[in-house]
């Protein structure tokens, strides 16, 4: 009867290992916390060692709490937010019907893309002049800047997720027996909402970029105008408070576009 001999197990010989838990990732609040942290210190360093007059963090404090106080944050806070998300919302809306046009109908694109991409060439600042000759010096032209620079950073991407559907897809849909109107709704829509959403984040930020030159065009209120007045007498705390104050406005609206892209395209796999 043979009998089974094994080698002696040795610690070094040991093959059974205990498994090491996994690491926990740090989740990415923690990350943004961190870096934001790190860029007020490093703006409090450059500004003690007097970097062309930069002021520190504690200024600029101190300075948005003076506009806060007597009511000039707040008035010019809501009067750059209208113009922003009426300006936004307007060349959204019309961007997205535009671009499904041009990625359904041949005709419409062949009509429509050669002025797209014409006046993507043209920085919307560049139509400020012609828009003050033509619209006046009121609230329509500042609007209409930044519709121009939502508008265009919208359609191209729509367009984009309309031409990018697989074919496969739209032809397994009509073998299935969908005509034009379900395909579209059902196949091309669906499809094409992540493009739209990252289109409507690039236009948002595009308006906000625009804001402050629109707000060039004979205005009284806005973080753009007190931000010119200020450059004026040389102020650069109400400078970086305006600045802050931009900044911080267009990442909540983004981070909630964000939120909305989330709910709406929780089929994608994401990393």
């Amino acid at each position: 009867m043979p009998i089974d001999v094994q080698p002696p197990r040795t610690r070094g010989s040991e093959t059974t290992r205990t498994a090491s838990p996994p690491r926990r990732a740090v989740p990415l609040l923690t990350w943004n916390v961190i870096a934001v942290v790190l860029g007020v210190g490093i703006w409090t360093v450059l500004a003690r060692v007097g970097v062309s007059g930069l002021p520190g963090p504690q200024a600029v404090a101190v300075r948005a709490g003076e506009l806060a106080m007597d009511g000039t944050l707040l008035d010019d806070s809501l009067a750059s937010l209208r113009r922003v998300l009426i300006g936004f919302a307007l060349g959204t809306a019309l961007a997205i019907p535009v671009g499904f046009l041009m990625g359904w109908y041949r005709t419409a694109r062949g009509l429509i893309e050669p002025y797209v991409q014409f006046f993507r060439t043209i920085p919307p600042l560049a139509v400020i002049p012609l828009a003050i000759l033509l619209m006046g010096i009121g609230e329509t032209p500042k609007i209409f800047v930044i519709f121009l620079a939502a508008f265009l950073s919208c359609v191209v991407s729509t367009f984009q997720g309309v031409v990018s559907v697989e074919r496969t897809m739209i032809n397994a849909a009509r073998v299935l027996g969908a005509n034009d109107a379900v395909v579209f709704r059902r196949v091309i829509v669906p499809a094409s909402t992540p493009f739209i959403l990252v289109g409507m984040r690039v236009g948002l930020g595009a308006a906000w970029a625009t804001l402050v030159a629109a707000e060039l065009i004979a205005a009284q209120e806005g973080l753009g105008y007190r931000m010119q007045q200020a450059q004026i007498y040389y102020d650069l705390p109400s400078i970086f408070v305006g600045l802050i104050t931009i900044g911080v406005l267009g990442l909540i609206m983004d981070r909630l576009l964000l939120t909305a892209e989330k709910r709406l395209t929780g089929w994608q796999e994401r990393r």
